[in-house]
């Protein structure tokens, strides 16, 4: 997921401390074996729908546990199986059987069904413009139930990478539900025991058809304010704090009873250019603001050390993402020499928004503006409020601080580069580059996909209005009774049903 659609506003950490009060209560009810996560997410924006616009991560982290999907992302790049256990293409890769794990019932009894999926996919692809059309590349109206444990999907055009379009938002719910003001029946590992979507009670689901969980009960939080999420866990009022701060993160170190889990390289806050407008319309200013950027300096004092330095590539851990491209480094001369080119020898005035909804992005802004003084440039900080910044700022600001989550490069591609994309952010309109990527989802052969896929990130790269200066580590803190955390990336790390506590 981006979380670039997430409101956040700012709460006391003693609203979490109060909702908290009756949870020690619980959980001694329970034998100790229930987990409190406190989770990214703003009250506000909760919801109960999990086919939309879902900009929370205390939303998803409650749907992955109520709700089976047809597939979640594995190690190593490759497609897990979930509620699907094989997808079939047809020789045109046109149309795709889906094979659906046999015995699997909703929470309250009544089987799951072909016609369950279908109905939930039809959904996501009609609220495409809530979801960002993460299902576009389906034709629903053509698709079909065979039998009730296989469906076949119809793609607009030959895709071959359908296993991978099916890893994020599928939640099944039952055909025909209407109404989702409140949450619906689930064939997940886990049900909804009592409260809402601003803080949840979950119990396991002992008739699920996975590995029985080890924790009996989860309760969910949404927490929109790092230090609120860790200060939940210091004070004993939380077991999990999701995305914390680094600095949070170095406060805490080593400090008994406690424990900084790493997902390895999954945030980047991106400055983003918008290539229609000047002064990003020359693609020598572009490549300019690229070579002033002190990349090391970045990611020491943003992320404090906890990342690593960024080559401009916007999906970096992706499997298709080039491997062999030496390091940009930073160039003042050649920088200035590019903006004298570009017309803008006397120098070049511009406005950078930002915002506070993650740890640091504030601070990237204000160090690059700093590094961007070196070449002439007279950059002006405008800090937006978070509760607005992602539906005033993002793809409407000529020059702004971004946020990616991990998401893979077909996805990104999809949302934000594409001619006919939803959220072209960057307005980067190539029809050449967008054929190549139709090609590559089009070939059957893996190797093959992949190479035509490493071909357009590498003119992404150099062509484009991203400057990923760096790429950071999740970083969760833990008591340390709390195991096998998920420390993947993107859509992964929210399956947190096998997480359990050390007695």
């Amino acid at each position: 997921m981006t979380g670039r659609s997430r409101v956040l506003v700012v709460v006391a950490a003693a609203a979490l401390l109060t909702a908290c009060s009756g949870s020690t209560d619980q959980r001694q009810a329970t034998g100790g074996d229930a987990l409190r996560y406190a989770a990214v997410g703003a009250p506000a924006t909760a919801t109960n729908d999990p086919h939309g616009g879902i900009g929370n991560q205390s939303d998803l982290i409650r749907f992955a546990l109520l709700y089976d999907v047809l597939a979640k992302p594995g190690d190593g790049g490759r497609t897990e199986p979930r509620l699907a256990t094989t997808f079939t293409p047809s020789a045109d890769l046109t149309r795709w059987t889906v094979a659906l794990r046999p015995g699997v019932a909703f929470s309250d009894g009544r089987p799951v069904r072909a016609a369950d999926v279908l109905f939930s996919l039809r959904r996501i692809h009609q609220k495409a413009a809530e979801n960002f059309g993460r299902l576009q590349m389906f034709d629903m109206a053509a698709s079909r139930v065979v039998d009730d444990h296989t469906v076949e999907l119809a793609t607009t055009k030959p895709y071959a990478d359908v296993p991978r379009a099916l890893e994020s938002i599928t939640f099944v719910v039952p055909d025909g539900t209407a109404g989702f003001d409140r949450p619906v029946v689930g064939s997940g590992p886990f049900r909804l025991a009592a409260g809402d979507a601003e803080n949840a009670v979950l119990e396991r689901n002992d008739s699920w058809w996975g590995p029985a969980p080890q924790l009996r009960r989860i309760e969910v939080r949404a927490l929109p304010d790092p230090q609120a999420r860790t200060q939940a866990v210091l004070s004993g009022q939380a077991d999990v704090a999701a995305d914390i701060g680094p600095a949070a993160a170095r406060q805490v170190g080593d400090r008994q009873g406690f424990r900084v889990v790493h997902r390895p390289t999954v945030t980047m806050y991106p400055f983003v250019m918008r290539l229609d407008r000047p002064p990003f319309d020359d693609p020598r200013v572009r490549e300019a603001f690229k070579l002033a950027v002190d990349r090391e300096e970045l990611v020491n004092k943003v992320f404090l050390g906890y990342g690593a330095v960024g080559n401009d590539l916007i999906t970096p851990a992706d499997p298709s993402s080039p491997r062999d491209l030496p390091q940009r480094e930073r160039d003042l001369d050649r920088a200035r020499e590019l903006l004298a080119q570009a017309g803008h020898a006397n120098g070049l005035a511009v406005s950078l928004h930002t915002t506070t909804s993650y740890p640091g992005m504030d601070t990237a802004a204000t160090l690059y503006a700093a590094q961007l003084a070196e070449i002439g440039v007279d950059v002006e900080i405008v800090t937006d409020p978070p509760d607005t910044y992602w539906t005033t700022v993002f793809a409407k600001q000529d020059f702004y601080t971004g946020f990616y989550g991990g998401i893979p490069f077909t996805d990104v591609a999809r949302v934000s580069l594409l001619g006919s994309s939803p959220t072209n952010e960057t307005a980067w309109q190539r029809p050449a580059w967008d054929r190549t990527f139709e090609e590559a989802l089009s070939t059957a052969d893996p190797q093959l996909r992949g190479g035509l896929l490493e071909q357009l990130q590498r003119q992404l790269r150099d062509e484009g209005g991203y400057v990923v200066w760096g790429v950071a580590d999740g970083l969760d803190l833990t008591t340390d009774r709390v195991h096998d955390l998920p420390t993947g990336a993107g859509f992964h790390s929210n399956f947190i049903e096998r997480t359990r506590l050390q007695r």
